[in-house]
């Protein structure tokens, strides 16, 4: 006889987790009585969307799903923040609340939220367990539903009664990952389309990738001198300075890239919706119907066909599909070559940071000297912002699982998801790049990184405004500013306050020593850059932007 909290532990354990990210509450203390026998590793968090996020984060860098435990109500909907994200990102985590009793449901109880009705559009499955004996089915469940198809957030709702209850159930067996593969006919269909293509390009995006996967990703472009581009912060998935990288499909694109892919007559999507941002508002691809042949690849039949019709859909995983397609035979000389040389060209001018800007502090040279130090495993976290260009755009990835960033542009996620990278990877270096008003949505799991050690490097450029927001206002109501002005803390203090080192950056020069002396502390470091706020973009100021030049 087990109650339900040593079920649901063991149950963890049987599918092979090793850590928690969790903020604790009443309504799952057996959860947390039975975490103290075991050898999962629970890392306790300021806020529970931040915590949401750390899962989020650990299941994006390793494809299994990352686990977080909050407590009912407040506690739930505060994480919620975290599971649109990876619902946006298609990110297999698994979110586990603490739930009211069972006899004081409909009433609404203290903290009572229902929760299939609130996580139900922005949830993979919202499952609730009410009987303990089940406790072994439901949880290897919830791993399967989390990581097969299109992964994503399952959430699980644990009454509390049902997990002080004791009951006989069977001994929980790991779930068993599913796997979608291409089909031979769709692989010499493939081969019939490219080898009628002219102007063909690929655009990798979405998850259930692997280090092997890219690297057969890698000799299928060389093979096919196939031009590639990555989707909107998916740049993790291809060598920057491999010949044949195209660029990133995102936010604010190269319009010479943008062209090329209007003008391309075949489109291979492996693993990506290319949704509103990627797609530039659906111009780049039409919805429904492109102008290009495309060649959409997905694990998720539900997928293909939902946004835009493709001429040939391939039901396979991204993994799958380009270990198959790998062992296709690719023609001698494919007529392409040229253009896709011109393509790597595009990109590598476009991603030379400029060497001044107005104020200071010049973004560009400070970029230029983090890509001089950072080792090629540098894993980079942020949320969203105007501050993230300087990184998406001039920051030349060249590994897998080294990038961690919402698609659904969340502000706050840097912070937590350095947290979480840095506790999967203890070995690697870990930056977070993050805006002052970005840094503060979950600053305070700096506290977090702190308690556990985990010498993470926050570099927030601060310019003291919501600069997203600022730059669509004077784009859309010159000179009328009205609610993105913010009145700031000193970073680096904010940092020692902690426990943390602080520096603070007001000249270009300063950056440098200062990231140095950042690396040798061994603690978790804020970094505050001050910015200029006419720096909003590389290539454009605030004013320039209000006078539409």
């Amino acid at each position: 006889m087990k109650n339900g909290g040593q079920l649901i532990v063991e149950a963890l354990e049987a599918n092979g987790v090793d850590r928690i990210f969790c903020v604790p509450g009443e309504s799952y203390l057996a959860v947390l009585d039975a975490l103290h026998d075991s050898k999962i590793r629970t890392i306790v968090c300021r806020q529970e969307g931040g915590a949401a996020m750390m899962a989020d984060c650990q299941g994006r860098l390793t494809g299994k799903p990352g686990i977080c435990f909050v407590t009912r109500g407040p506690g739930a909907t505060n994480a919620s923040a975290g599971i649109h994200i990876a619902m946006q990102d298609s990110i297999p985590m698994i979110l586990f609340i603490g739930q009211i009793a069972s006899h004081a449901k409909e009433r609404e109880a203290f903290q009572e939220v229902n929760y299939k009705r609130f996580f139900g559009d922005i949830a993979k499955w919202v499952v609730e367990i009410e009987d303990a004996a089940r406790i072994p089915e439901l949880v290897t469940r919830a791993f399967a539903v989390a990581t097969s198809g299109r992964p994503g957030p399952v959430v699980v709702s644990l009454p509390e009664d049902m997990l002080v209850s004791e009951t006989e159930a069977p001994a929980a067996l790991p779930y068993t990952p599913v796997e979608t593969r291409p089909g031979e006919a769709e692989l010499d269909e493939l081969e019939k389309l490219l080898g009628a293509a002219k102007r063909p390009f690929v655009i990798l995006g979405g998850t259930r990738w692997s280090a092997e996967a890219v690297d057969h990703m890698r000799r299928i472009s060389e093979a096919w001198a196939l031009p590639v581009g990555v989707s909107f912060r998916r740049q993790m998935l291809f060598d920057h300075l491999h010949d044949n990288y195209a660029g990133d499909v995102g936010i604010g694109i190269n319009p010479k890239l943008a062209a090329r892919i209007k003008e391309a007559d075949l489109i291979l999507l492996v693993g990506g919706r290319m949704g509103e941002m990627p797609s530039s508002d659906y111009t780049l691809l039409k919805s429904p119907y492109p102008d290009q042949t495309l060649v959409h690849v997905h694990a998720d039949a539900n997928e293909l066909g939902r946004v835009y019709r493709p001429t040939l859909a391939i039901n396979a995983s991204p993994a799958a599909f380009v270990e198959a397609f790998s062992k296709r035979k690719a023609p001698a000389s494919p007529g392409w070559t040229d253009a896709t040389k011109q393509a790597h060209a595009d990109y590598l001018a476009w991603s030379t940071p400029p060497k001044t800007g107005p104020g200071a502090v010049h973004m560009g040279p400070i970029m230029d000297y983090l890509e001089g130090v950072l080792p090629e495993d540098a894993i980079i976290c942020n949320g969203a912002g105007n501050f993230a260009t300087w990184m998406h755009r001039f920051h030349r990835f060249r590994r897998y699982d080294t990038q961690a960033a919402p698609t659904s542009g969340s502000m706050g996620y840097g912070m937590p998801a350095g947290v979480g990278a840095k506790s999967v990877f203890p070995d690697r270096e870990v930056i977070v790049w993050a805006g002052d008003g970005d840094f503060l949505m979950h600053g305070q799991e700096f506290a977090t990184a702190v308690q556990y050690g985990l010498p993470v490097i926050v570099v927030i450029l601060n310019n003291g405004i919501y600069g997203t927001i600022r730059m669509h206002q004077e784009r859309e109501y010159p000179g009328r500013v009205s609610g993105t002005n913010l009145r700031n803390p000193d970073f680096a203090a904010y940092a020692r306050a902690f426990g943390g080192h602080g520096e603070t950056v007001e000249r270009t020069e300063d950056f440098a020593p200062a990231f140095e002396r950042a690396r040798k502390s061994g603690k978790p470091t804020i970094i505050e850059v001050k910015l200029d706020p006419e720096a909003i973009t590389p290539a454009k100021t605030l004013t320039d932007i209000r006078e539409k030049r």
